[in-house]
């Protein structure tokens, strides 16, 4: 059946506004986008219609950084080890939908265990229901007792590695996950600034990864992490906060240039929550550690909205809580939906699929009441949610 969306507003990209516009879906495919009375001489009689005069129409959001395993609370690890297959399995499903109920239309798990995102995938396409698009990664490598070593990825020499980078992709994954610094959450394990692989074996990852054609994602704090990442070729990089101490940084520009040149992406991975960090360390701190963000933009680093969704805080329905530090930063609202939408997309490699409303993408989109060109908050006031043809929500 064909469907004609119309809003008061239509992005078929962020900086190409078209008023009083509409979108012909057929099936899972965008057919047409354009005024709304060309688009409606294009369906086919008896479409349903769902008309918001009031709004805006865009293509649905990135959260390209979830950990589906995780719920968000003050203690997600110790949550994580005392729930069973089925009851993780069933966590990680509610958490999808409500991704999802928020506009999000695609995510990225980076990391977790049973391969429950890769099961969470499957059982959502099994009901047929809608669903986002769910990138996985499973288990990411890493050390002995490394950081993320819980979900099952500890590699030992290039053997291992090459024996899991196999058993995730035997298993769906979509990408290969590599904790090449420490973090934040692993008892016992490296700082966040510390490496923990070293620049052959890097390579070594991506070039397995790339016998099965699949990209790599490297978490990476430390700056020494982050310039063999950008060695190594992987696609993007994860948190990338150029670490070298406590408190420390080094931004290395002619490090960041090469990402630029290699169209290596930075996912900031912050959620809502740097806010508190503002009020903990002050205006001036936090300028100076998210402003790498402003930093890379400027070099032409491609940078990716991710929220890091799972850790403490970190939650799943408050894309726009993230989104907002772009503005806190001065990036304008139409390259922060950029980010979120059109440059997700081709940084995860599905530019040509989804992330922009033009026919033969994916109908996966996002209508919210108000226009958030002018105020962000717009994207809270959700209309309707469609992922691949099929809608969510209807206010």
């Amino acid at each position: 059946m064909d469907i004609v969306i119309s809003a008061g507003q239509v992005l078929p990209e962020p900086g190409s506004p078209l008023p009083d516009g509409a979108v012909l879906v057929r099936d899972d495919k965008i057919v047409a986008v354009g005024k709304r009375e060309d688009v409606l001489r294009l369906a086919a009689p008896g479409a349903r219609r769902h008309d918001f005069g009031a709004s805006t129409l865009l293509a649905g959001l990135f959260n390209s950084h979830v950990h589906l395993a995780f719920d968000a609370g003050q203690d997600p690890l110790g949550t994580l080890e005392n729930s069973d297959e089925e009851q993780l399995h069933a966590a990680a499903l509610e958490r999808a939908r409500v991704l999802l109920s928020t506009g999000v239309t695609t995510v990225r798990d980076l990391g977790d265990r049973d391969h429950v995102a890769i099961s969470v995938r499957h059982a959502l396409a099994q009901d047929g229901v809608a669903a986002p698009r769910i990138l996985a990664a499973a288990a990411p490598l890493t050390v002995p007792g490394g950081h993320c070593h819980f979900f099952g990825g500890e590699t030992a020499d290039d053997a291992e590695i090459r024996a899991l980078i196999d058993a995730n992709a035997e298993a769906g994954a979509d990408t290969i996950k590599v904790m090449a610094s420490g973090g934040q959450i692993t008892p016992g394990g490296a700082d966040m600034w510390e490496s923990q692989f070293d620049a052959r074996q890097l390579g070594v990852i991506v070039e397995h990864a790339r016998r099965h054609d699949l990209p790599v994602a490297a978490h990476a704090h430390g700056a020494d992490a982050i310039e063999a990442c950008v060695g190594a070729g992987v696609s993007t990089i994860e948190h990338c906060t150029w670490m070298v101490g406590p408190q420390r940084s080094d931004m290395r520009e002619p490090v960041a240039k090469r990402m630029a040149e290699q169209g290596i992406a930075a996912c900031s991975t912050s959620s809502r929550n740097w806010r508190r960090m503002v009020e903990r360390m002050g205006a001036d701190v936090a300028q100076r550690i998210y402003g790498r963000l402003r930093w890379m933009e400027e070099l032409g680093v491609p940078l990716i909205a991710g929220t890091d969704a799972g850790l403490p805080g970190s939650v799943f329905d408050d894309p726009v809580g993230a989104l907002e530090l772009y503005e806190w930063l001065g990036f304008p609202r139409t390259r922060i939906l950029e980010i979120a939408t059109t440059d997700s997309a081709r940084a995860l490699g599905l530019g040509e699929i989804t992330g922009r409303l033009a026919p033969g993408y994916s109908a996966d989109l996002l209508v919210v009441h108000g226009d958030p060109l002018a105020d962000l908050a717009a994207l809270n006031a959700v209309d309707l949610v469609m992922a691949r043809g099929r809608v969510v929500t209807v206010r």
